[in-house]
């Protein structure tokens, strides 16, 4: 028997490959400390890859510094350009978390994203990052 196609298939093939903005750093001086960094963006938008409906989204990012720390005006370009993609909201997490890895460096990330109700659901999505793990 064929399975049958789900129609959210192939929507999300390009993800991992998707071009953003530079995520900008800049020389953290206090690197023999340990300390923690909350960045809070309550106006992310994408769109439903599904559904063509755009997505609100609060995006939460706690990290501890390394070598380098991340210049905001540049990470709000980078959070701006999913205005017009469509994007599952886990991917968009993950996404998110990869992106700024590469951009700094963290002893450790979180990105929390936390998606308005559409349909009466609330969508909590969580991704951990570690270095050396």
């Amino acid at each position: 028997m064929k399975r049958q196609k789900s129609s959210y298939e192939d929507l999300q093939n390009h993800i991992r490959a998707l071009k953003t903005p530079v995520i900008e750093v800049w020389e953290n001086k206090y690197r023999d400390r340990h300390y923690t960094v909350h960045l809070n963006i309550p106006e992310c938008t994408c769109i439903c890859p599904k559904t063509g409906l755009p997505d609100f989204v609060t995006i939460n990012v706690t990290y501890g510094p390394d070598k380098t720390c991340v210049e905001l005006r540049s990470f709000k370009m980078y959070i701006i350009a999913f205005r017009e993609v469509g994007i599952f909201h886990e991917h968009l997490v993950n996404k998110i978390l990869d992106d700024f890895i590469v951009a700094c460096a963290p002893r450790w990330a979180k990105v929390e994203g936390l998606v308005s109700p559409r349909g009466g659901i609330t969508t909590t999505v969580v991704a951990e990052y570690k270095k050396g793990k």
